[in-house]
């Protein structure tokens, strides 16, 4: 038996996950995810690891890996650290073993992952530095239109006419808002324009790693909005010759750290076969 802990820290989330892996079963002991809110990460780091331990009921000496990844190279009492392509991965396919695909939407950036059946990365490709295609920018815009970020998705479903942004920069688009805004469009109709827009960015992102057919699993946070995911079901319907199924998990922002985890547990066991048994650092 092996216990293995997942940490993640994102640009504006820290997440973790704890499991038990035997005879090739894996078991969710438990998941813990806390905004950073200029909060050190390090620090949360640390906070979250003990929340994840008091929720598995476990001590730390009980832990037989901690793999981070992510920003959490850094991470004092970590055992290894993964690319975050590679977590992801492997946590979409814990999530939905269908999937062979893991769409990464986090705070700055979107990613399509293409992966193999035991979620080993083949290829992958990301959106450019600007950040209008993340969630940065539509929590700025969000917060501009005066709506909370759990509003978002159910406001973007009522949408009757949606404006779509056309500037990909991320300041221009800003702008845009502002000036629809100031012609009257409504909140619903500028949250499904954005969402289209990014949606359109995204499916670009699915064919260019060749996933035109074959189950696509969202991940991180912007896997939660149902706005987004919708429009990007409705963007890849009406692309000729893609056949794609776009398929979100209320786990979805945990992905990062369930692949971390269940790849921490995989070293671990090599490693230990070999008498090589790894310690935290």
């Amino acid at each position: 038996m092996t216990i293995a802990a997942g940490i993640d820290v994102g640009t504006s989330t820290v997440k973790a996950a704890l499991f038990k892996v035997e005879n090739g079963q894996s078991t969710w002991l438990s998941r813990v995810a806390t905004r950073i809110r200029q909060r050190d990460p390090m620090e949360l780091s640390r906070l979250v690891f003990d929340q994840l331990l008091e929720d598995g009921k476990l001590d730390e000496k009980d832990v037989d890996y901690v793999a981070t990844t992510g920003e959490g190279e850094s991470i004092p009492f970590h055992t290894g650290h993964f690319y975050s392509m590679t977590t992801h991965g492997r946590g979409a396919i814990y999530l939905d073993p269908a999937a062979r695909a893991a769409l990464d939407v986090g705070a700055l950036h979107g990613r399509a992952i293409s992966i193999d059946e035991r979620g080993k990365v083949l290829s992958y490709k990301m959106t450019s530095q600007c950040a209008s295609g993340s969630g940065q920018f539509l929590e700025n815009i969000a917060r501009y239109l005066g709506i909370a970020q759990d509003e978002i998705g159910a406001l973007s479903s009522k949408a009757d006419d949606p404006e779509v942004v056309s500037s990909i920069c991320a300041v221009l688009a800003e702008t845009d808002v502002i000036n629809m805004v100031s012609r009257g469009i409504t909140a619903p109709n500028i949250l499904k324009g954005i969402h289209l827009s990014m949606a359109a960015r995204l499916s670009k992102l699915l064919k260019s790693i060749g996933m035109t057919n074959g189950v696509v699993m969202m991940t991180g946070g912007l896997a939660l909005d149902k706005g987004l995911v919708a429009a990007l079901e409705e963007d890849v319907a009406n692309i000729k010759d893609m056949k794609t199924t776009i398929r979100s998990h209320p786990d979805a922002i945990y992905a990062g750290a369930i692949g971390a985890a269940l790849w921490g547990a995989y070293r671990f066991d090599k490693l230990a076969a070999l008498g090589n048994v790894p310690k935290a650092a």
